[in-house]
């Protein structure tokens, strides 16, 4: 009387047999037809990132001009008097959002590039995220500038207020809804000797100039006369979270 039994290499088989069905059939319920190893659907995303940046850079200018208008007929309609108006105007430079103009200084920064090798002896080659400005970098030059007793700050073409975030994702930065690439342009209006002071003497500054010296990353610091640094245009109401009780 013979017995029939599967032998375990037989077993083994079947089951590679089994997960491949499985594999095709995932690959196939993903794809839909759509070939699956082209960057079709990330460059979909950069176009919506790009599109939604410049809605938002629309949404600036026509939100500025609005406040405009309404701060001509608050204006015109205020019975507070002369020095009312120059106390609010006062504030309202203060707060970023007005126009100001002066001396200063624009900073600057930019990625190194893709190939690029140590430039210095004894320094290892770099790695991806040593050829990239970072987060750290650009809030680093900011911070200093402030410090160094900037009036206004702009990072690209917008003012910073103390509201104001300084984000990076990857090697973009994105600031107030909008998005940009690198080069990167910080500009300060204030003392120009105290602002490059204080920015030469800042330890993360220090550092950055190290990968600058070692791996080509882009820095220039500009002496600027009579610049012009635009009004803050976004929102300025604070928002914050409340615990539940």
């Amino acid at each position: 009387m013979t017995r029939s039994f599967f032998r375990p290499a037989r077993l083994a088989a079947l089951g590679v047999f089994a997960l491949a069905g499985l594999i095709f059939w995932v690959s196939f319920n993903t794809a839909q037809g759509t070939n699956i190893r082209t960057d079709d659907s990330m460059l979909r995303l950069s176009d919506l990132i790009q599109e939604r940046s410049r809605k938002n850079a629309d949404l600036d200018r026509s939100t500025a001009a609005l406040r405009r208008q309404v701060d001509e007929l608050a204006g015109a309609e205020d019975g507070g008097g002369a020095g009312q108006r120059r106390r609010l105007a006062d504030l309202e430079k203060g707060v970023g959002t007005r126009k100001l103009t002066g001396d200063g200084l624009t900073v600057t920064l930019d990625d190194a590039p893709t190939d690029a090798t140590a430039r210095i002896p004894g320094v290892p080659d770099p790695e991806p995220n040593d050829l990239v400005i970072h987060q750290q970098d650009l809030q680093a030059v900011v911070n200093a500038l402030w410090r160094g007793g900037a009036r206004g700050v702009k990072v690209m073409d917008q003012r910073l207020i103390s509201t104001s975030a300084v984000r990076c994702v990857g090697n973009t930065l994105i600031l107030q809804g909008r998005v940009y690439s690198p080069p990167y342009k910080v500009t300060a209006v204030g003392d120009p000797g105290k602002l490059r002071k204080t920015l030469d003497a800042a330890p993360a500054v220090k550092n950055y100039l190290e990968y600058v010296d070692a791996y080509g990353l882009g820095w220039k610091v500009e002496r600027r006369k009579a610049v012009t640094l635009p009004g803050y245009s976004g929102t300025v109401d604070l928002r914050h979270a409340k615990p539940l009780e």
